[in-house]
């Protein structure tokens, strides 16, 4: 029976790939979730730039596709999805520190360190997930994490960041990119969100804020052409305007471009409801826009 295209993170699915995705969940229904989307993937060759498979994009798509009564997935096994809430760690590593207050200059060197071991990932966990008004959640799609340190006195943690997948559809940012359906397709792995920033409630060092976003934007386009072979040319983030002006992103020559429609990130149908959000962005190269058009 022939099934209606979908399209979902910026790949359409035809119907004779949406067949033989339900021929796969039907043949192997002794996988796990995430064993059939890395399944999938290998068969519609779903890859990233760097030769890896798409299977976390891959997994909520075939959940959508359940919840639309297009195929029958297996029972849910142990494990987070991405956007799920994790438990989050609490011990004397998250607990308030010593106050810091005083000028930039008073506690460097600054170090932004990547998250790339057990111990870094579970206080990036803590740290993000007791202090962050959002909490920590599992990213979707590409991700990168960044711990945030002050030298003097002596090291201590300030803060951490977060860079993940953008968001699929924002009409602001579209706009201002002069996007068309396609392009955004075939170029939206170059835009990166930073879906969390934290500077920890105790730190209070002038101008850390701005600084650090400017010196982990430097580092962010390395690290993430190493880990997925993809150049990054522009960055976003989502401000609540209700609560936050966005200072320290202004101050790091963010700029604000328009508010989203008040809908969640995977949100195609319109349903739920969100309050809108400021979008910034940080063009990684002067020529950001016209790159992820014609590039």
């Amino acid at each position: 029976m022939a099934l209606a295209a979908e399209s979902f993170a910026g790949r359409v699915f035809e119907s004779k790939e949406l067949v033989l995705i339900r021929q796969i969940v039907e043949d192997c229904s002794g996988l796990s979730r995430m064993e059939l989307a890395r399944t999938v993937c290998e068969l519609l060759r779903w890859e990233r730039p760097n030769g890896s498979l798409k299977a976390r994009e891959c997994r909520e798509f075939l959940e959508r596709l359940e919840t639309r009564g297009k195929v029958r997935l297996p029972e849910k096994r142990s494990g987070r999805k991405p956007g799920a809430v994790t438990c989050v760690p609490r011990t004397a590593a998250g607990e308030p520190g010593r106050r810091l207050l005083g000028t930039l200059r008073e506690f460097e060197p600054l170090s932004i360190e990547r998250v790339a071991n057990r111990e870094q990932r579970l206080l990036f966990r803590e740290l993000v997930g007791r202090h962050h008004t959002l909490g920590h959640k599992v990213p979707f799609g590409a991700q990168l994490r960044y711990l945030v340190y002050v030298s003097c006195p002596e090291r201590a943690a300030a803060g951490a960041l977060q860079f993940s997948s953008p968001a699929w559809r924002m009409s602001a940012r579209d706009r201002w990119i002069g996007w068309d359906d396609e392009t955004r397709q075939r170029n939206l792995q170059r835009v990166v969100s930073n879906s969390r920033f934290l500077i920890l409630p105790w730190v209070q060092i002038k101008n850390l804020a701005s600084a650090v976003l400017s010196r982990a934007a430097r580092r962010l386009r390395q690290d993430w052409f190493e880990q997925y072979a993809v150049e990054p040319l522009l960055l976003e983030t989502l401000v609540d305007p209700s609560r936050y002006y966005g200072g320290c992103y202004r101050a790091a020559n963010w700029h604000a471009i328009g508010q989203t429609a008040g809908r969640g990130r995977m949100d195609s149908e319109h349903l739920q409801g969100e309050t809108a959000k400021l979008i910034l962005i940080y063009p990684l190269v002067s020529n950001a826009a016209r790159r992820l058009r014609e590039d």
